[in-house]
């Protein structure tokens, strides 16, 4: 449910006549700037797109971190209480946001930012059965669906949409500074996809295949024609056996596969040994699930895509 805006508040206590009310500290969220949690760090920077200085944004798993391993914390339930919205990827990406959910006694408003995407199921076949999901269902049922739907910049002019759609709920006084931001935030993800597509048409598709450290490209290779292969699944929280890494091994040398990524929340070591084995080099870090700190390659999340982009060219074109 959404919560009341600060005028509101104050409206009904002085209508009411209880001016002690409306003289007391209004909650956290309804202050300016209003405060919103989001689960992981790109999620915060899309937030922060949208919401510019109306909001202050509070991330869970920082940049670097890795959201498939989070175990929340009783600080993360106590700053999740105090913001007034929370938004999460859902399609069962955040494991824990139940139960964090259920011990921070939160009531405001949950945005799932992939809400309306067109999901891949695990294995890259689409998972119809999860399109009509509600907000509340939808963090608590994966339904198989993988998760990494932002990797397609079409998916993530969808997830400013709806952290847009929540952030008019929660403050409906501010919604033209917000749809302003939108605006310009969903233009220059349009830019990014065209720019995107210009940079890989030349490759041939025998030049189009990659290996990573997980399963989290999926989006990537449907929306711009790409074949990433990993020696691990969907989630980063396992590790491939030496059977799985033998047999990738042989097949990127079959394929003639030159380039194996690393991705930025991960150990390097099973990667470095795949690399050896394929006779193949590392073509550098991607970032997959997390983006940089303020001081590194890939601080927001056109940045992450634009270096994301360029590594993956580079290599795969011999450069």
């Amino acid at each position: 449910m959404a919560q009341p805006s600060v005028q509101r508040l104050k409206g009904w206590a002085t209508a009411l006549g209880l001016a002690w009310v409306a003289a007391l500290p209004l909650p956290a969220w309804a202050g300016s700037p209003l405060q919103v949690t989001a689960s992981f760090s790109i999620l915060a920077d899309l937030t922060r797109q949208v919401g510019g200085d109306e909001v202050t944004v509070h991330t869970l798993v920082g940049p670097d971190g890795d959201a498939h391993v989070y175990q929340p914390t009783p600080a993360a339930a106590r700053q999740l209480l105090a913001s007034g919205m929370f938004v999460i990827n859902g399609l069962g990406f955040e494991g824990w946001i139940p139960r964090l959910v259920k011990a921070s006694g939160f009531q405001g408003i949950l945005v799932v930012a992939s809400q309306g995407i067109d999901p891949l199921r695990k294995g890259n076949d689409h998972d119809e059965a999860n399109e009509n999901h509600s907000p509340r269902q939808d963090h608590d049922h994966g339904g198989g669906a993988d998760p990494h739907a932002w990797h397609d910049l079409a998916n993530g002019r969808i997830y400013l949409a709806n952290i847009a759609a929540g952030l008019i709920r929660l403050a409906p006084e501010r919604a033209e500074i917000f749809r302003a931001n939108l605006q310009r935030a969903d233009q220059e993800l349009a830019d990014l996809d065209r720019w995107v597509r210009s940079e890989l048409e030349s490759l041939p598709p025998a030049r189009r295949k990659v290996i990573t450290t997980h399963d989290a490209f999926g989006y990537l290779a449907r929306a711009y024609g790409l074949v990433f292969l990993a020696p691990v699944g969907i989630s980063s929280d396992a590790e491939p056996s030496a059977r799985d890494l033998a047999r990738l091994a042989l097949q990127a040398k079959k394929e003639g596969i030159r380039a194996i990524f690393l991705e930025n929340m991960t150990n390097p070591r099973l990667m470095q040994q795949l690399a050896r084995e394929a006779g193949a080099k590392i073509g550098g870090t991607l970032h997959a699930d997390a983006l940089s700190p303020p001081d590194g390659p890939a601080p927001s999340y056109a940045q992450m895509i634009r270096r994301n982009i360029t590594l993956l060219k580079q290599a795969m074109s011999g450069e």
